[in-house]
C-alpha cells in the first residue's frame, strides 16, 4: 500500500491526543492521591502514535521501528553520562568531598551573595565542561548542600545553578549540543557561538541583576542554623583540604578537554578510593558490618555507594537528607523515562506527524521576525513533543535549514535560534530528559524550581527581542520567489 502523508489537522489531533495521554503522568501526585510515573502514558502515546503511522497512513512498522531506534540511539550518551552521574553523586558525597566543599562554602559565603556566587560558580564550570548536566552532579550537588545551609530554600538554589549551568552548556565549545546545533545547521562552531553571544549575553545579565537583588534580600531567619549545620558535618565526616585533591584533578581533566565521561568517571573512581581513606566509619555502616576485615568493609561500603542506595545518620534531618544519595541505580528510573520518551518521539517522527507540524511553522516564516518567532515555537514544540533535547535539535535544523535558505537568511541564525529555544528550555519541561536528569540530580521537582530559572526562560523571548531589532540580522535577496 502507498504511504499517505499525514494532514496537518490529523497531525494536530493526534498530538493533542498524545499531550492529554502524557500529561495523565505528570499531573501534581496531590491530584491522584498515589503517586504515577510519566512512563506508562509515555509509552502509550508511543503505541498511538505507532498505530495511526501503521494503519491510518500505511507506514511500515519497520520504519516505525528504524525511528525508534535512531531515537534511543540518539540518547545513548545521555544515557551513559547519567549513569555515571549517578555514581559520582554518591562517591562524592560519602568520601567527604561534597561535605568538605558544603563546610567551606558555609565558612567563606554569606546568604546575601551566595545565590549569585553559585551562579557564577556554575557558569565557569559548565563553560569549562561544556556539559550542564557535568556541573549539577559536582559543584551543583555541593551547593545545594551550602543553600541548605544557608536556610535557602532548595527550589530557589536549584534554579540559581541550573541557570549558570545552562548558560555555559550553550556557549560552550566543548558542549554536545553547541556542536549539533552548529551542525546540523550547516554554520561553523564558532560562527555560532559568537552570533550566541548577542543573545546570551543579555539574557544572563538580566538574570544576574534579578539573582543579585533576590540574594541581597534574602536574609536567614536563624544564623544559628548555619552554625548547627556546619558542626554536623564537621562531627560526622572528616573535613580535610586533602579532599580537595578530587575536585582539583577534575578540574584538570576539565581544562585538558577531557571527554566528560572519562571525567565524571575517574572523578567517581578517585573519590571512592579517598572514601576508603578518609570516611572508613561511614564506609563500614553502609556496608552494615560491625566487625571483620575492615579493607573489604571498605571496599564493599565504597562500591555500594557507587552503585547502590546510602543513607547514614548524623543527628541532624537536614544533612540527613543531604547524605542519602542512591548511586547509579538511582538512575534507572530516569533512564526508564527517557528511553519511552524517546520511543514516543521515535514513533511520532517517522510517522511523518512532526514534519507535518513543521510545514506549518514554515508557511509562517516570511520576514525576520515571523522566522525567528516560528523557530522558537518549533523548537519549543519539539521539545514538549520529543521529550529529548537532541533530537529537538536535530529536527528544528533539519526541517528549517532549506526554509532559511529560500527566505535568504543566514544559517547562524537558525542554529542559533534552535539554541535558544531548545537547548536552556529542555530543562524546563518535566518529562524530558534534561527535566527529569536535573530533578533527580538537584532533589527538587521540575516544577518547583522552574519559576526560578530565569536565564532559562528570557533566552527565547531575547531571540525573539533581539528579531524584533533586526540587530545583526543580514538578510539577502530570497531564493525561489521568497519576499521578506
Amino acid at each position: 500500500m502507498e504511504r499517505k502523508k499525514p494532514g496537518l489537522h490529523f497531525a494536530l489531533l493526534l498530538l493533542l491526543v498524545d499531550a492529554i495521554i502524557i500529561c495523565i503522568g505528570v499531573l501534581p501526585e496531590n491530584l491522584y492521591g498515589f503517586e504515577q510515573g510519566a512512563q506508562i502514558p509515555l509509552l502509550l502515546a508511543g503505541i498511538v502514535s505507532a498505530a495511526c503511522g501503521v494503519f491510518v497512513l500505511k507506514v511500515k512498522w519497520r520504519e516505525i521501528e528504524e525511528g525508534i531506534f535512531k531515537a534511543i540511539s540518539v540518547a545513548l550518551q545521555a544515557i551513559l553520562i547519567l549513569m555515571i552521574v549517578g555514581s559520582l553523586v554518591g562517591s562524592w558525597m560519602q568520601s567527604g568531598v561534597a561535605p568538605t566543599l558544603i563546610y567551606y562554602g558555609l565558612e567563606l559565603l554569606t546568604p546575601k551573595f551566595f545565590l549569585l556566587a553559585a551562579l557564577l560558580i556554575c557558569c565557569i564550570v559548565s563553560l569549562s565542561t561544556g556539559s550542564s548536566w557535568s556541573t549539577s552532579g559536582t559543584v551543583g550537588i555541593a551547593l545545594m548542600g551550602v543553600g541548605a545551609g544557608l536556610d535557602i530554600p532548595a527550589p530557589v538554589t536549584a534554579g540559581f545553578i541550573i541557570s549558570g549551568a545552562y548558560f555555559g552548556d550553550k556557549i560552550s565549545p566543548i558542549s554536545d549540543t553547541t556542536v549539533l546545533a552548529a551542525t546540523v545547521a550547516g554554520t561553523p562552531l564558532f560562527t555560532h557561538i559568537r552570533y550566541l553571544f548577542y543573545t546570551t549575553i543579555p539574557s544572563i545579565t538580566i538574570a544576574l541583576i534579578v539573582y543579585s537583588i533576590a540574594g541581597y534580600t534574602h536574609d536567614t531567619h536563624d544564623i544559628h542554623q548555619i552554625n548547627v549545620f556546619a558542626e554536623a558535618l564537621k562531627n560526622n565526616f572528616n573535613i580535610s583540604p586533602w579532599l580537595m585533591i578530587v575536585p582539583v584533578i577534575t578540574g584538570i581533566m576539565i581544562a585538558k578537554r577531557v571527554s566528560p565521561v572519562v571525567v565524571l568517571f575517574v572523578a567517581s573512581v578517585l573519590a571512592a578510593v579517598f572514601a576508603m581513606i578518609f570516611q572508613p566509619h561511614l564506609l563500614r555502616e553502609i556496608a552494615g558490618a560491625t566487625n571483620g576485615n575492615e579493607a573489604i568493609t571498605c571496599v564493599k561500603g565504597a562500591m555500594i555507594s557507587l552503585f547502590g542506595s546510602t543513607q547514614v545518620e548524623t543527628g541532624n534531618e537536614t544533612l540527613n537528607n543531604l547524605a542519602a544519595t542512591r548511586g547509579m541505580g538511582g538512575m534507572l528510573y530516569t533512564i526508564w523515562l527517557i528511553i519511552c520518551a524517546v520511543c514516543f518521539g521515535g514513533a511520532m517522527s517517522a510517522g511523518g506527524m512532526i514534519g507535518s507540524i513543521t510545514r506549518l511553522f514554515g508557511r509562517l516564516m516570511k520576514g525576520r521576525i515571523s522566522t525567528v518567532a516560528s523557530t522558537v515555537a518549533s523548537g519549543l514544540t519539539f521539545n514538549i513533543c520529543t521529550a529529548d533535547q537532541y533530537i529537538a535539535i536535530l529536527l528544528n535544523g533539519e526541517m528549517f535549514k532549506e526554509v532559511y535558505k529560500k527566505n535568504g537568511f543566514e544559517s547562524r541564525l537558525l542554529s542559533r535560534t534552535t539554541e535558544d529555544s531548545v537547548t536552556v528550555t529542555s530543562v524546563l519541561i518535566p518529562w524530558s530528559s534534561c527535566g527529569m536528569t536535573q530533578a533527580t540530580v538537584l532533589g527538587v521537582s521540575t516544577l518547583t524550581y522552574l519559576p526560578y530559572c530565569i536565564f532559562n526562560m528570557i533566552s527565547p523571548l531575547m531571540s525573539i527581542l533581539v528579531a524584533v531589532t533586526g540587530y545583526k540580522i543580514f538578510h539577502k535577496k530570497p531564493q525561489l520567489n521568497g519576499e521578506e
